[in-house]
């Protein structure tokens, strides 16, 4: 089990910065990779960036050069920093981890309840 769980959010001006976190309950080492998505109104949730344990990160084509993924190992928390923020980029984000159960013998995929980022223009 991994409870997830994300700060960080708010309202910013257009050009403006966030830096959004996600803590896990468990050593982020466990962890196969820890993904921020976000999901706008009206629209489905995409993926916007991701950070593997073995050091990779992938972003969304729309926040690249924009945003940056970290990892904090001691504190067991991924970081979102987002910069040149434009409006599209208003939506509710949210973390997410995929671990491996060795009870049920495959890998489970943990949510966080979400943070609003708001960009105003």
């Amino acid at each position: 089990q991994v409870q997830l769980v994300e700060s960080g959010g708010g309202l910013v001006q257009a050009g403006g910065s966030l830096r959004l976190s996600c803590t896990a309950s468990r050593s982020i080492f466990d962890l196969n990779y820890v993904a921020w998505y976000r999901q706008a109104p009206g629209k489905q949730r995409e993926s916007v960036a991701r950070s593997t344990t073995g050091g990779s990160e992938t972003y969304a084509d729309s926040v690249k050069g924009r945003f940056t993924v970290s990892r904090d190992n001691a504190k067991n928390t991924v970081y979102l920093q987002m910069d040149s923020l434009k409006p599209e980029d208003t939506a509710v984000y949210y973390c997410s981890a995929e671990a491996f159960s060795s009870k049920l013998g495959a890998a489970i995929d943990y949510w966080g309840q979400g943070t609003q980022v708001t960009v105003s223009s």
